[in-house]
Protein backbone atom coordinates (compact mmCIF):
# COMPACT_ATOMS: atom_id res chain seq x y z
CA UNK A 1 0.00 0.00 0.00
CA UNK A 2 2.71 2.30 0.65
CA UNK A 3 6.12 3.01 -0.92
CA UNK A 4 9.28 4.85 0.00
CA UNK A 5 10.17 8.18 0.28
CA UNK A 6 12.60 8.24 -2.63
CA UNK A 7 9.56 6.86 -4.98
CA UNK A 8 7.06 9.42 -3.59
CA UNK A 9 9.42 12.36 -4.43
CA UNK A 10 10.06 11.34 -7.92
CA UNK A 11 6.07 10.80 -8.16
CA UNK A 12 5.30 14.36 -7.00
CA UNK A 13 8.56 15.70 -9.52
CA UNK A 14 6.79 13.71 -12.26
CA UNK A 15 3.13 14.95 -11.75
CA UNK A 16 4.29 18.52 -11.26
CA UNK A 17 5.81 18.64 -14.48
CA UNK A 18 2.81 16.98 -15.66
CA UNK A 19 0.16 18.94 -14.77
CA UNK A 20 2.36 22.35 -15.63
CA UNK A 21 1.84 21.10 -19.17
CA UNK A 22 -2.07 22.30 -19.48
CA UNK A 23 -2.78 24.91 -22.15
CA UNK A 24 -6.12 26.82 -20.24
CA UNK A 25 -5.11 29.82 -19.35
CA UNK A 26 -6.84 29.24 -16.11
CA UNK A 27 -4.00 27.60 -15.39
CA UNK A 28 -2.20 30.72 -14.75
CA UNK A 29 1.58 31.03 -14.16
CA UNK A 30 1.87 28.20 -11.70
CA UNK A 31 1.00 25.60 -14.38
CA UNK A 32 4.09 27.00 -16.42
CA UNK A 33 6.03 27.72 -13.38
CA UNK A 34 5.36 24.17 -12.19
CA UNK A 35 6.96 22.51 -14.84
CA UNK A 36 10.03 24.38 -14.78
CA UNK A 37 10.36 24.56 -10.97
CA UNK A 38 9.87 20.07 -9.93
CA UNK A 39 12.62 19.14 -9.66
CA UNK A 40 14.45 21.39 -7.41
CA UNK A 41 11.90 21.46 -4.58
CA UNK A 42 11.14 17.50 -5.06
CA UNK A 43 15.23 16.90 -4.59
CA UNK A 44 15.38 18.96 -1.80
CA UNK A 45 12.06 16.88 -0.42
CA UNK A 46 13.10 14.69 3.08
CA UNK A 47 13.51 10.85 2.37
CA UNK A 48 13.31 10.04 6.16
CA UNK A 49 10.42 8.31 8.02
CA UNK A 50 6.71 7.43 7.21
CA UNK A 51 5.12 9.80 9.80
CA UNK A 52 2.80 11.12 6.51
CA UNK A 53 2.48 14.90 7.38
CA UNK A 54 3.77 17.89 5.25
CA UNK A 55 7.13 19.97 6.33
CA UNK A 56 5.12 23.04 6.73
CA UNK A 57 1.87 21.13 8.66
CA UNK A 58 4.11 19.18 11.35
CA UNK A 59 6.00 22.10 12.00
CA UNK A 60 3.32 24.37 12.15
CA UNK A 61 5.20 26.77 10.16
CA UNK A 62 3.41 28.15 7.28
CA UNK A 63 3.67 28.49 3.23
CA UNK A 64 3.18 31.76 1.35
CA UNK A 65 0.67 31.28 -1.59
CA UNK A 66 1.53 34.66 -3.24
CA UNK A 67 -2.51 35.43 -3.19
CA UNK A 68 -3.08 32.10 -5.38
CA UNK A 69 -7.00 31.29 -6.61
CA UNK A 70 -8.06 27.92 -4.97
CA UNK A 71 -10.84 26.00 -5.14
CA UNK A 72 -11.94 23.30 -1.96
CA UNK A 73 -15.11 21.70 -2.51
CA UNK A 74 -16.82 20.28 0.83
CA UNK A 75 -18.60 16.69 0.11
CA UNK A 76 -22.36 17.11 1.77
CA UNK A 77 -24.02 18.38 5.02
CA UNK A 78 -25.31 15.27 6.15
CA UNK A 79 -22.62 12.74 6.91
CA UNK A 80 -20.59 14.23 9.57
CA UNK A 81 -20.82 17.79 11.22
CA UNK A 82 -17.12 18.50 10.28
CA UNK A 83 -18.47 19.37 6.64
CA UNK A 84 -20.29 21.86 8.29
CA UNK A 85 -18.50 24.10 10.55
CA UNK A 86 -14.69 22.12 11.51
CA UNK A 87 -13.32 21.32 8.38
CA UNK A 88 -14.79 24.67 7.30
CA UNK A 89 -13.56 26.86 10.00
CA UNK A 90 -9.75 25.09 9.36
CA UNK A 91 -9.67 25.65 6.06
CA UNK A 92 -10.84 29.61 6.13
CA UNK A 93 -8.10 30.13 8.99
CA UNK A 94 -5.30 28.22 7.01
CA UNK A 95 -6.17 29.90 3.81
CA UNK A 96 -5.84 33.18 5.84
CA UNK A 97 -2.85 32.55 7.30
CA UNK A 98 -1.15 30.69 3.84
CA UNK A 99 -2.07 34.26 2.27
CA UNK A 100 -4.00 32.40 -0.69
CA UNK A 101 -7.57 33.62 -2.08
CA UNK A 102 -9.72 30.62 -0.94
CA UNK A 103 -13.48 29.76 -2.55
CA UNK A 104 -14.64 27.20 -0.14
CA UNK A 105 -18.10 25.16 -1.01
CA UNK A 106 -20.18 22.60 -0.25
CA UNK A 107 -21.82 20.15 -2.68
CA UNK A 108 -24.35 19.30 -0.76
CA UNK A 109 -24.40 15.40 -1.69
CA UNK A 110 -24.99 16.50 -4.89
CA UNK A 111 -22.14 15.18 -7.31
CA UNK A 112 -24.11 16.92 -10.44
CA UNK A 113 -23.68 20.47 -8.63
CA UNK A 114 -19.95 19.28 -7.36
CA UNK A 115 -19.12 19.39 -10.72
CA UNK A 116 -20.99 22.99 -11.79
CA UNK A 117 -19.02 24.28 -8.48
CA UNK A 118 -15.34 22.87 -9.85
CA UNK A 119 -16.83 24.40 -13.85
CA UNK A 120 -17.16 27.43 -11.90
CA UNK A 121 -14.27 27.60 -10.18
CA UNK A 122 -11.68 26.49 -12.88
CA UNK A 123 -13.48 29.61 -15.26
CA UNK A 124 -12.64 31.76 -12.42
CA UNK A 125 -9.03 31.11 -12.50
CA UNK A 126 -8.13 28.74 -9.28
CA UNK A 127 -4.70 26.97 -9.98
CA UNK A 128 -5.65 24.58 -7.69
CA UNK A 129 -9.18 22.24 -6.87
CA UNK A 130 -9.05 20.48 -3.98
CA UNK A 131 -12.13 18.10 -3.58
CA UNK A 132 -13.41 15.57 -0.87
CA UNK A 133 -15.59 13.09 -3.84
CA UNK A 134 -19.28 12.15 -3.78
CA UNK A 135 -17.98 9.12 -6.42
CA UNK A 136 -14.81 8.39 -8.22
CA UNK A 137 -16.53 8.63 -11.71
CA UNK A 138 -17.74 12.01 -11.32
CA UNK A 139 -14.47 13.21 -9.47
CA UNK A 140 -11.88 11.71 -11.93
CA UNK A 141 -13.61 13.56 -14.52
CA UNK A 142 -13.40 17.08 -12.54
CA UNK A 143 -9.61 15.92 -12.31
CA UNK A 144 -9.09 15.24 -16.38
CA UNK A 145 -10.98 18.02 -17.41
CA UNK A 146 -8.59 20.40 -14.51
CA UNK A 147 -5.38 18.47 -15.80
CA UNK A 148 -6.14 19.36 -19.57
CA UNK A 149 -6.34 23.26 -18.45
CA UNK A 150 -3.22 23.04 -16.00
CA UNK A 151 -5.00 23.12 -12.83
CA UNK A 152 -3.41 21.24 -10.27
CA UNK A 153 -6.28 18.62 -8.16
CA UNK A 154 -5.87 17.39 -4.73
CA UNK A 155 -7.88 14.57 -3.33
CA UNK A 156 -8.64 15.56 0.16
CA UNK A 157 -10.47 13.00 2.79
CA UNK A 158 -11.25 10.46 -0.06
CA UNK A 159 -9.28 8.95 -2.70
CA UNK A 160 -10.93 9.34 -6.39
CA UNK A 161 -10.01 5.79 -7.82
CA UNK A 162 -9.20 6.30 -11.67
CA UNK A 163 -8.56 9.96 -10.97
CA UNK A 164 -5.34 12.26 -11.61
CA UNK A 165 -4.84 14.39 -8.68
CA UNK A 166 -1.42 15.72 -7.87
CA UNK A 167 -2.05 14.52 -4.03
CA UNK A 168 -3.95 12.90 -1.89
CA UNK A 169 -4.58 14.14 1.88
CA UNK A 170 -6.60 12.37 4.71
CA UNK A 171 -6.68 10.36 7.51
CA UNK A 172 -4.49 6.63 7.06
CA UNK A 173 -8.02 5.35 6.90
CA UNK A 174 -7.49 1.78 7.33
CA UNK A 175 -5.86 2.25 10.33
CA UNK A 176 -9.27 3.85 11.42
CA UNK A 177 -10.80 1.05 10.64
CA UNK A 178 -8.03 -1.09 12.80
CA UNK A 179 -8.59 1.23 15.47
CA UNK A 180 -12.38 0.91 15.34
CA UNK A 181 -11.78 -3.18 15.74
CA UNK A 182 -9.54 -3.29 18.01
CA UNK A 183 -11.69 -1.07 20.09
CA UNK A 184 -14.71 -2.38 19.34
CA UNK A 185 -13.44 -5.96 20.97
CA UNK A 186 -11.93 -4.19 24.01
CA UNK A 187 -15.70 -2.04 25.01
CA UNK A 188 -17.25 -3.56 28.40
CA UNK A 189 -20.27 -5.14 26.56
CA UNK A 190 -17.93 -7.54 25.02
CA UNK A 191 -14.52 -7.88 26.44
CA UNK A 192 -13.72 -11.20 27.97
CA UNK A 193 -16.92 -12.80 26.19
CA UNK A 194 -16.23 -16.27 24.96
CA UNK A 195 -18.89 -15.87 22.53
CA UNK A 196 -19.81 -12.58 20.82
CA UNK A 197 -21.93 -12.36 18.07
CA UNK A 198 -21.61 -8.86 16.18
CA UNK A 199 -22.62 -7.12 12.25
CA UNK A 200 -20.77 -5.02 9.91
CA UNK A 201 -22.84 -1.53 9.09
CA UNK A 202 -21.03 -0.17 6.27
CA UNK A 203 -20.54 3.36 4.86
CA UNK A 204 -21.61 4.17 1.46
CA UNK A 205 -20.22 1.84 -0.99
CA UNK A 206 -19.15 4.47 -3.46
CA UNK A 207 -17.18 5.81 -0.47
CA UNK A 208 -13.26 4.72 -1.11
CA UNK A 209 -12.75 5.21 2.26
CA UNK A 210 -15.70 3.08 3.72
CA UNK A 211 -13.92 0.20 1.83
CA UNK A 212 -10.46 1.40 3.67
CA UNK A 213 -12.73 1.66 6.80
CA UNK A 214 -14.14 -1.45 6.56
CA UNK A 215 -10.31 -3.70 5.18
CA UNK A 216 -9.21 -2.24 8.51
CA UNK A 217 -12.18 -3.66 11.46
CA UNK A 218 -12.70 -6.51 9.37
CA UNK A 219 -8.78 -7.48 9.54
CA UNK A 220 -9.12 -6.88 13.36
CA UNK A 221 -12.47 -8.75 14.21
CA UNK A 222 -11.89 -11.61 12.06
CA UNK A 223 -9.37 -12.79 14.34
CA UNK A 224 -11.24 -12.57 17.36
CA UNK A 225 -11.60 -15.63 18.91
CA UNK A 226 -15.11 -16.32 19.36
CA UNK A 227 -16.33 -13.83 18.02
CA UNK A 228 -18.85 -14.46 15.00
CA UNK A 229 -20.03 -12.33 12.20
CA UNK A 230 -23.73 -12.41 11.50
CA UNK A 231 -24.48 -9.40 9.37
CA UNK A 232 -22.47 -7.26 6.95
CA UNK A 233 -24.55 -4.22 4.66
CA UNK A 234 -23.33 -1.18 3.16
CA UNK A 235 -25.13 1.43 3.66
CA UNK A 236 -26.27 4.17 0.41
CA UNK A 237 -25.07 7.50 0.87
CA UNK A 238 -24.05 6.99 4.49
CA UNK A 239 -27.66 7.68 4.94
CA UNK A 240 -28.82 7.48 8.70
CA UNK A 241 -32.63 6.39 7.83
CA UNK A 242 -31.53 3.70 5.78
CA UNK A 243 -28.80 2.42 8.64
CA UNK A 244 -32.06 2.23 10.86
CA UNK A 245 -34.03 0.46 8.27
CA UNK A 246 -31.16 -1.87 7.95
CA UNK A 247 -30.14 -2.51 11.21
CA UNK A 248 -33.80 -3.47 12.22
CA UNK A 249 -33.75 -6.06 10.00
CA UNK A 250 -30.34 -6.94 11.66
CA UNK A 251 -31.83 -7.39 14.98
CA UNK A 252 -34.39 -8.94 14.01
CA UNK A 253 -32.83 -11.98 12.72
CA UNK A 254 -30.19 -11.45 15.76
CA UNK A 255 -32.04 -10.48 18.59
CA UNK A 256 -28.96 -11.64 20.68
CA UNK A 257 -26.56 -9.67 19.02
CA UNK A 258 -23.42 -8.34 21.40
CA UNK A 259 -21.82 -5.73 19.12
CA UNK A 260 -22.18 -3.29 15.83
CA UNK A 261 -19.54 -2.54 13.79
CA UNK A 262 -21.23 0.80 12.56
CA UNK A 263 -18.81 2.89 10.43
CA UNK A 264 -19.58 6.47 12.08
CA UNK A 265 -21.53 8.44 14.66
CA UNK A 266 -24.27 9.26 12.38
CA UNK A 267 -25.24 5.91 11.26
CA UNK A 268 -24.28 4.54 15.43
CA UNK A 269 -27.57 7.37 16.35
CA UNK A 270 -29.92 5.26 14.13
CA UNK A 271 -28.34 1.85 15.67
CA UNK A 272 -28.93 3.31 19.78
CA UNK A 273 -32.44 4.39 18.86
CA UNK A 274 -33.78 1.24 17.80
CA UNK A 275 -32.04 -0.53 20.58
CA UNK A 276 -33.48 1.57 22.72
CA UNK A 277 -36.76 0.53 21.67
CA UNK A 278 -36.13 -2.84 22.23
CA UNK A 279 -33.94 -1.84 26.17
CA UNK A 280 -30.97 -2.64 24.65
CA UNK A 281 -29.80 0.28 24.86
CA UNK A 282 -26.03 0.35 26.32
CA UNK A 283 -26.21 -3.73 26.64
CA UNK A 284 -24.75 -3.75 22.89
CA UNK A 285 -21.51 -2.48 22.17
CA UNK A 286 -21.53 0.43 19.09
CA UNK A 287 -18.85 1.73 17.05
CA UNK A 288 -18.85 5.32 15.64
CA UNK A 289 -16.46 7.87 13.90
CA UNK A 290 -16.25 11.37 14.13
CA UNK A 291 -16.35 12.82 17.41
CA UNK A 292 -19.90 14.14 16.76
CA UNK A 293 -21.43 16.14 19.33
CA UNK A 294 -24.74 13.23 19.44
CA UNK A 295 -21.37 10.54 19.82
CA UNK A 296 -20.08 12.13 22.31
CA UNK A 297 -23.12 12.57 24.49
CA UNK A 298 -24.08 8.86 23.60
CA UNK A 299 -20.34 7.97 24.82
CA UNK A 300 -20.87 9.93 28.18
CA UNK A 301 -24.68 7.59 28.15
CA UNK A 302 -22.91 4.27 27.75
CA UNK A 303 -25.09 4.06 24.83
CA UNK A 304 -22.41 4.33 22.57
CA UNK A 305 -18.89 2.70 23.48
CA UNK A 306 -16.06 4.78 21.59
CA UNK A 307 -15.73 7.49 18.37
CA UNK A 308 -12.81 7.93 16.51
CA UNK A 309 -11.51 11.24 16.21
CA UNK A 310 -10.08 12.84 13.22
CA UNK A 311 -8.92 16.43 14.35
CA UNK A 312 -9.45 18.59 11.34
CA UNK A 313 -6.87 20.41 10.83
CA UNK A 314 -4.51 17.49 10.76
CA UNK A 315 -6.56 17.13 6.99
CA UNK A 316 -7.03 20.97 6.05
CA UNK A 317 -3.50 22.62 7.06
CA UNK A 318 -1.90 20.19 4.90
CA UNK A 319 -4.40 20.58 1.69
CA UNK A 320 -4.40 24.29 2.04
CA UNK A 321 -0.16 24.16 2.41
CA UNK A 322 0.25 21.73 -0.36
CA UNK A 323 -2.72 23.99 -2.31
CA UNK A 324 -0.29 27.20 -1.77
CA UNK A 325 2.83 25.17 -2.87
CA UNK A 326 1.33 23.79 -6.13
CA UNK A 327 -0.21 27.21 -6.68
CA UNK A 328 3.44 28.34 -6.93
CA UNK A 329 5.01 25.36 -8.64
CA UNK A 330 6.90 23.78 -5.91
CA UNK A 331 6.22 19.83 -4.88
CA UNK A 332 4.92 19.46 -1.42
CA UNK A 333 6.77 17.27 0.88
CA UNK A 334 5.72 13.72 0.93
CA UNK A 335 6.92 10.13 2.54
CA UNK A 336 4.35 8.10 1.36
CA UNK A 337 2.07 6.74 -1.76
CA UNK A 338 -1.16 5.17 -1.77
CA UNK A 339 -2.22 3.19 -4.79
CA UNK A 340 -5.16 3.52 -6.94
CA UNK A 341 -6.62 0.26 -7.21
CA UNK A 342 -8.01 1.22 -10.22
CA UNK A 343 -5.16 2.81 -12.53
CA UNK A 344 -2.73 0.99 -10.49
CA UNK A 345 -1.08 4.68 -9.76
CA UNK A 346 0.67 5.86 -6.57
CA UNK A 347 -0.10 8.86 -5.47
CA UNK A 348 1.70 11.13 -3.42
CA UNK A 349 -0.10 11.14 -0.31
CA UNK A 350 0.08 13.00 3.19
CA UNK A 351 -1.88 10.27 5.93
CA UNK A 352 -2.85 11.65 9.71
CA UNK A 353 -3.55 9.23 12.03
CA UNK A 354 -6.79 8.63 13.83
CA UNK A 355 -8.07 8.75 17.63
CA UNK A 356 -10.05 6.40 19.76
CA UNK A 357 -12.17 8.13 21.82
CA UNK A 358 -14.07 6.46 24.84
CA UNK A 359 -15.38 7.78 28.03
CA UNK A 360 -11.90 8.10 29.39
CA UNK A 361 -10.88 10.55 27.29
CA UNK A 362 -14.58 12.04 25.63
CA UNK A 363 -13.01 15.52 27.17
CA UNK A 364 -10.78 15.81 24.39
CA UNK A 365 -12.31 16.59 20.74
CA UNK A 366 -14.88 19.40 22.60
CA UNK A 367 -11.40 20.76 25.05
CA UNK A 368 -9.61 20.89 21.68
CA UNK A 369 -12.25 23.01 20.38
CA UNK A 370 -13.43 20.14 17.65
CA UNK A 371 -16.50 19.44 18.16
CA UNK A 372 -18.31 22.38 20.17
CA UNK A 373 -18.33 22.69 24.48
CA UNK A 374 -21.56 25.07 23.71
CA UNK A 375 -24.06 22.30 22.13
CA UNK A 376 -22.41 19.53 23.30
CA UNK A 377 -22.52 20.13 27.32
CA UNK A 378 -26.36 21.35 27.26
CA UNK A 379 -28.76 20.17 29.99
CA UNK A 380 -28.32 16.97 31.64
CA UNK A 381 -24.72 16.74 29.97
CA UNK A 382 -23.53 20.09 31.44
CA UNK A 383 -22.59 17.73 34.99
CA UNK A 384 -21.12 14.88 32.56
CA UNK A 385 -18.70 17.22 30.69
CA UNK A 386 -17.56 18.72 33.96
CA UNK A 387 -16.96 15.08 35.69
CA UNK A 388 -15.35 13.95 32.49
CA UNK A 389 -13.08 16.63 32.50
CA UNK A 390 -14.04 19.13 29.93
CA UNK A 391 -12.39 22.39 30.52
Amino acid sequence: MRKGALSTVCAMAGIIALAGCGSSSSGGSGSSSGAGGASSPAAAASSGGSGGSSSAAASGSKVDGKGAKVGIILPDRQSSNRWISSDPEALKARCAADNLKCDIQNANNSAQQMTTIATKMMNDGVKVLALVNLDSASAAQIEKTAKSKGIYTIDYDRLTLGGSASLYVSFDNVKVGELQGQTLAQCSQVKGKSAVKYVDLNGAPTDNNATLFKQGYDSVLSKQKGWTKVGDQSVPDWDNQKAGIIFTSMLQKTPDLNAVMVANDGMAGSVVTQLTKQGLAGKVAVSGQDATVEGLQRIMDGTQCFTIYKPSKEEAYPVVDAAAELANGQAPKTTQTIKDTKSGRQVPAILAKPIAITKANVAQPINDGYTPKSTTCTGAYAAKCTAAGVK
